[in-house]
Formats: C-alpha cells, sequence, structure tokens
C-alpha cells in the first residue's frame, strides 16, 4: 500500500506520467468495439424480460423453506410441460413461503401448475394464491423507465454545463454515460439475466456514480488548465493528461472499494439464492462500476480534450507549445530564455521536466573548450618569451 501511495503521490507532482490523453485512439477503438458487441447481442439474443415488462402469472404458497426449495418446485413446475412454459422463476420469501412466476399460460395449464405446486408444498390447491400480471403494466414501468433516463441526462447536462460552463464537457460526459449504459445493457443480453425493475434501479445507480468519478476528473482538468492560453508551456491535451494522473490512484481506489461489496453480493444472488432481485441488481451495479471507472479515465476526459482542441485558440495554443519545443530541441540561441526547471513539456499529452543541465547556454557565455588558451597581460598583448639565466651574460 504504501508503494501505491507513493506512486500515486508521483503521478499527483508529474514526477512520472502515462499518456492517457496521447493513446486516445486505442481507448475509443475499445469502446466501439465494446458498444459494437453489446448492439449485436441486443439486436440477435435481446433482453429477457421479466414478469414485470412482459406480464405472466405468479403463484404463492406456504412451505418449509429448506436449500432444496427451489430446485424442487421449479423441477415441479417443468414437469406440468405446460405449453409456453419457460423458465419458471422461483424464489422463496422469508423461510416460510414460496413464490413462483411462468409466463402468460392459458387457465388449464395455471390449472396444471397451481396443482403441481400444491402437490409440492403439501398443501390444498386453494392454498396456492394465484395472480396475473398483465403486459401493459409492465409497458408502463419501462415508459417510466425511459422517461426517468432521459429527465437524468438532461439535468446532467445541464448541471454540468453551469458548474464548469463549459458545454463540451457536458458532451463529454452525457456520451461516457450513455457509453455505460449501453455495455451495461448489452451484458444482460448475452448474459441472459432476466431485466426486472430492480435491474433498472440498478442502472439508474450507476449512472450516478460513473458521474461522480467523471466530475472529479473534470474539476482537475479545469485546475489545471486555468489560464493555459497565456502560457505556452503545454497544450489542453497536457494538461487534462496531467488531471487524469493526478486522480487515477483515487479512481481506481474508489473503484474496486465499491466492487468488493457489489461482487459479494452478486455471489450469493447468483450462486446461493439462484435468481431473485439480488441477482437482478447486483450484476447492473458490478457491471456498471466498472465500466464508469474506465470511462471516466480513459473515454470522458479524451472526449474533453479532442473537443477542446478544435477550438481555434487551443489550436492556436497547441502551435506555439510545438514550435516553442522544436526551438528547445534545436540551435542554442533559440533556446535562450527557456522554461524553469520543472516546466511541464512533451507531445501528446506527456508530462517531462527540463532539468537545468539539459538547456542550451545563453548567447555570449563562455563555453568550455579542449584547446589551450596562451596566458596574456592585462593589456591584453602577448608576453615575448626571456632566455634562460645561464644564458643572459652571454
Amino acid at each position: 500500500m504504501s508503494k501505491l501511495g507513493n506512486i500515486g503521490a508521483k503521478l499527483h507532482r508529474g514526477e512520472v506520467s502515462y499518456d492517457f490523453i496521447g493513446k486516445r485512439k486505442v481507448w475509443f477503438t475499445v469502446s466501439l468495439v465494446l458498444v459494437a458487441i453489446s448492439v449485436i447481442g441486443l439486436a440477435v439474443r435481446g433482453l429477457a424480460l421479466g414478469i414485470e415488462f412482459k406480464g405472466g402469472t405468479e403463484y404463492q404458497t406456504s412451505v418449509r423453506v429448506t436449500d432444496s426449495t427451489v430446485d424442487d418446485f421449479t423441477n415441479a413446475v417443468k414437469a406440468t410441460n405446460a405449453q409456453d412454459l419457460g423458465d419458471p422463476v422461483v424464489t422463496t420469501v422469508g423461510s416460510d413461503k414460496v413464490r413462483v412466476q411462468t409466463r402468460p399460460l392459458s387457465q388449464d395449464d395455471i390449472t396444471k401448475v397451481r396443482n403441481a405446486i400444491a402437490q409440492q408444498a403439501g398443501v390444498q390447491p386453494n392454498q396456492v394464491s394465484t395472480s396475473q400480471i398483465g403486459a401493459s403494466w409492465g409497458d408502463q414501468i419501462a415508459h417510466k423507465a425511459v422517461l426517468a433516463l432521459i429527465v437524468f441526462l438532461v439535468l446532467v447536462f445541464l448541471v454540468i454545463w453551469i458548474y464548469f460552463r463549459e458545454p463540451k464537457a457536458s458532451m463529454a460526459a452525457i456520451i461516457a454515460l450513455l457509453h455505460d449504459v449501453l455495455i451495461t445493457v448489452g451484458v444482460y443480453a448475452l448474459i441472459g439475466f432476466d431485466v426486472t425493475p430492480a435491474t433498472v434501479i440498478g442502472v439508474l445507480t450507476i449512472l450516478g456514480y460513473s458521474l461522480y468519478d467523471t466530475v472529479v476528473v473534470f474539476d482537475k482538468v479545469r485546475e489545471n488548465t486555468r489560464g493555459i492560453t497565456g502560457s505556452n508551456r503545454y497544450t489542453y491535451s497536457d494538461a487534462t493528461n496531467l488531471a487524469v494522473n493526478q486522480t487515477v490512484v483515487r479512481s481506481i481506489n474508489t473503484t474496486l472499494i465499491a466492487l468488493m461489496p457489489v461482487g459479494s453480493i452478486l455471489v450469493v444472488g447468483t450462486v446461493v439464492l439462484g435468481t431473485g432481485p439480488l441477482k437482478d441488481l447486483s450484476l447492473a451495479l458490478f457491471v456498471g462500476i466498472a465500466v464508469g471507472a474506465y470511462s471516466s479515465v480513459f473515454i470522458a476526459p479524451a472526449l474533453l480534450a479532442t473537443f477542446k482542441e478544435r477550438e481555434p485558440g487551443m489550436q492556436a495554443l497547441r502551435r506555439r507549445v510545438l514550435a516553442k519545443r522544436a526551438q528547445q530541441s534545436g540551435s542554442a540561441p533559440a533556446v535562450a530564455g527557456a522554461e524553469p526547471a520543472g516546466a511541464l513539456v512533451g507531445g501528446g499529452g506527456a508530462a517531462t521536466a527540463v532539468r537545468p543541465q539539459d538547456r542550451a547556454p545563453k548567447a555570449g557565455t563562455p563555453v568550455a573548450s579542449s584547446r589551450p588558451v596562451k596566458s596574456t597581460s592585462a593589456a591584453g598583448r602577448p608576453q615575448p618569451s626571456r632566455k634562460p639565466r645561464s644564458k643572459r651574460g652571454k
């Protein structure tokens, strides 16, 4: 941990730097591949909508819950061979009740399933309660979820615009959020987990998490780029890259701490319980937090730098910075008056330090030579050579 803390301190001071922004094409390519896979999964497999969205029949009865209750009732319902039964969803409610959910069935098949549940539970069929959920109620939930997402994105765009006074920051944040949602939904389509109201809650929750991490990085970018056009030391991409390096350790720590309990819930909901709201909620949280951390470090800042670098002022700044760096790496007189030690330079977002011994000498400064210099008098004239004392009287 101390080693990681030392690395974080060096990243924050700019002593160590990774070129996040300079490799933006790599991150954009990775994201495009993930988004394409998600879209293909949605188009080919589609989402496995839960009973709340597509409608169906729900059965409940009292039973003494054991470790095999879910498997026993699942097998009993499947043994009825009801038409269009699909995979029934069996969950336990507390320690004395079981709940079975199936697709919409005919009245005869509903009776078969109810009798099978009653026989497995050891009760009379009239002690098994049934309720049918229409698809219209699921449509209402879906429309409200989409409406909530749209309202959330609009409010996020306005709040970030007002806070940073920069619409390009809002655009970058919104694109990163849509990136997170699309990949998370694509994972549901590929894995085949049911999409329930708990899933919707999980997706909306990860939007807030991803947004928080992105705003932290953007705030550091604003701090590093304040008054940047009045200096020729570094470009907007350089300053953005420094901001990402200064916050990346914090993002990693926050993500790991958040993923550990969510991962535990996912294991419990999937392996132990097998089904239920914990399983639906935890998968959305786990995937969303991981993808949100990735987009906050690799996607959102790179998008912001790309948008800002298209501005005429930032393009002029880049030309000045690149011209100055070319002069610093060229002839000695052109480097006279270079930036003080520690000034950030380097192309593509990489930050390095200019050392005093690497600077060229100023014009007029004496330069050490390997050739011997003859001694001269104070008047500047060469002194005549004198004979040895033994030969002076001759």
